[in-house]
């Protein structure tokens, strides 16, 4: 049986109970206890979440466990002497550690990430980076594997953590049905982007979102802007201009992000070769494509896959 322990500290947020249900549903699934649970705190008792809703817990303790969870907070929050003592004594002692959302800024404060590869939530990774200089963040990825240390972005991101675990002990059939019975996407691979284009450009109105629609659905056509207004019924002038003030961004540039996020999440689940990437997303050729990849990462698509590869193995 693999002992788990989630810390919580005062003012948690309840999210991060969503990665504890992978667990408990992998124990279901396999048709046997695999995982036991334990909520630590540095006190032990009654400790209240963010939402004032409270969870008993068990104090710090000597006992033995495979894998650690730091879960996160609303935001950073500060890492007592005892907590930074216990990771570093349990880092020592089990099989891995990790750090869901903004609990990565425990691990950091322990040193356990010094030379580390990790991620947080993205409106928190440039005082990651700033507090602790000696941490390799990377802002945009839905988990990272560097050794025995796990690290995950914000939210639901701690499931996928939490599946990639279960991949590990139990094996990805296990983790599929998991995922099925959780009613979630099996496994965002660790190095998938935290972002989307379309989130990043919310558009207000019916006419916009179906343009952006449509544009999804036709990356590998040229995509002009008259073909965009006449999907929002609209004229090429009325429409570039309506685009802009919802969205931010020229119609142009909006497809191109789209272009972005879509080659990217081909080379990150797949192995087509970067030609047929650029080909399938419309970039045409694979310098159109680089190119647009330094403006949007600062890296370029060989870097991107190389790294996406790394976290998925690690």
């Amino acid at each position: 049986m693999h002992r788990l322990g989630y810390l919580v500290a005062p003012d948690f947020q309840v999210m991060g109970f969503a990665a504890i249900s992978a667990f408990e549903f992998a124990n279901l699934t396999a048709g046997e206890k695999f995982y036991e649970v334990h909520i630590l705190s540095e006190t032990g008792g009654s400790v209240s979440s963010s939402l004032k809703m409270s969870v008993e817990t068990e104090a710090f303790n000597d006992g033995r466990y495979d894998t650690i969870l730091v879960g996160g907070a609303v935001g950073p929050m500060p890492t007592t002497p005892a907590l930074a003592a216990f990771l570093r004594q349990k880092f020592r002692e089990a099989r891995r550690v990790a750090g869901i959302c903004t609990g990565a800024f425990a691990l950091a404060e322990a040193g356990l990430l010094d030379g580390r590869r990790a991620t947080t939530h993205w409106a928190y990774a440039r005082e990651l980076q700033k507090r602790f200089p000696a941490v390799k963040v990377e802002d945009d990825r839905i988990f990272i594997i560097d050794g025995t240390v796990w690290t995950s972005a914000g939210m639901t991101a701690g499931i996928d953590l939490a599946l990639g675990m279960v991949e590990k002990d139990l094996g990805a059939d296990i983790a599929r049905l998991v995922a099925k019975k959780l009613v979630v996407y099996h496994r965002r691979a660790g190095g998938q982007s935290q972002f989307s284009a379309l989130l990043e450009l919310d558009p207000k109105s019916d006419r916009i979102q179906s343009a952006l629609d449509y544009a999804k659905q036709n990356l590998r056509t040229p995509l002009s802007v008259e073909q965009l207004a006449e999907a929002a019924h609209l004229s090429p002038r009325q429409f570039s201009r309506a685009f802009r003030a919802e969205t931010g961004q020229s119609p142009a540039k909006a497809v191109e992000n789209l272009r972005v996020e879509a080659a990217r999440l081909m080379m990150e689940q797949g192995r087509h070769p970067i030609d047929v990437v650029a080909n399938e997303t419309g970039f045409a050729d694979r310098e159109r494509m680089r190119r647009a990849f330094l403006r949007a990462f600062g890296q370029p698509p060989q870097v991107m896959r190389r790294n996406a590869r790394l976290a998925s193995a690690g």
